[in-house]
């Protein structure tokens, strides 16, 4: 069984440049979330654009093993594309977290700094994407802890994203998994992990009965600690496989 929520509003900012959707291909399904870069009529743009090309195929031709791998960079050529067909080189640009599940396995890939956690062990324990961005390096090195990335003043310098040449494959693709035990899963844009924090999110995952019940009382938490004059967008999506 998949259960799953969606969610994504503009906050303080005038348009919403984060973009959510699914696929599906018979029982199967496919989550995708993007945070567009570059402002008004570029990030939304790019965000939507590449969504759709990854949903496009999903619906059309379901998994495959190369399914993740030939989706990012087919929805990267069509960005650079259409970025030159408007004049506007370099400056559409978005990240993407997308999440597959079929009747007997989980996979997902991602570039840019929109996350995607997985909970597993009776809710307890996590792990995440890693970041492409600066503020992940200086954690990396130990310069600064996971609290201190959330506000940290270089968290919006990103060192890969859809829509910037590639020198070489510039996604991550995760390991496959199993369905097995039960498992949860978030995939969320800095607009929206900024505000939660993991503790917070596993401990509403085990207190609410449903994918909407959590996603709500996580967004509890942002419109708490958000300045929602001026906020960024923030999505999310919720996944919970039993």
């Amino acid at each position: 069984m998949i259960e799953y929520s969606m969610l994504s509003l503009p906050g303080g900012r005038d348009n919403n440049e984060d973009y959510i959707t699914k696929a599906s291909h018979g029982d199967d399904m496919c989550f995708i979330l993007c945070d567009g870069l570059g402002g008004h009529d570029c990030g939304e743009v790019a965000s939507a654009y590449v969504a759709g090309v990854v949903a496009e195929e999903f619906s059309l031709y379901g998994d495959s093993p190369n399914f993740l791998a030939d989706a990012f960079n087919k929805a990267q050529q069509g960005l650079l594309k259409l970025q030159e067909e408007r004049g506007m080189t370099n400056a559409m640009k978005t990240t993407m977290v997308v999440l597959v599940v079929t009747s007997e396995l989980i996979k997902w890939a991602h570039i840019g700094d929109s996350r995607l956690y997985h909970f597993y062990g009776d809710f307890t324990k996590y792990e995440r994407t890693r970041d492409h961005s600066m503020v992940q390096i200086l954690k990396d090195m130990g310069e600064i802890d996971e609290g201190q990335m959330r506000h940290h003043e270089d968290r919006n310098k990103l060192l890969r994203v859809m829509g910037a040449e590639w020198s070489t494959k510039n996604f991550d693709l995760s390991a496959v998994l199993e369905r097995g035990e039960p498992k949860a899963f978030a995939l969320m844009t800095d607009g929206f992990w900024e505000y939660v924090l993991e503790e917070e999110m596993m401990e509403l995952l085990r207190n609410t009965q449903s994918t909407d019940e959590w996603l709500r009382a996580m967004e509890e938490l942002v419109l708490q600690r958000a300045d929602m004059t001026r906020t960024d967008n923030y999505s999310a999506i919720c996944v919970k496989l039993n």
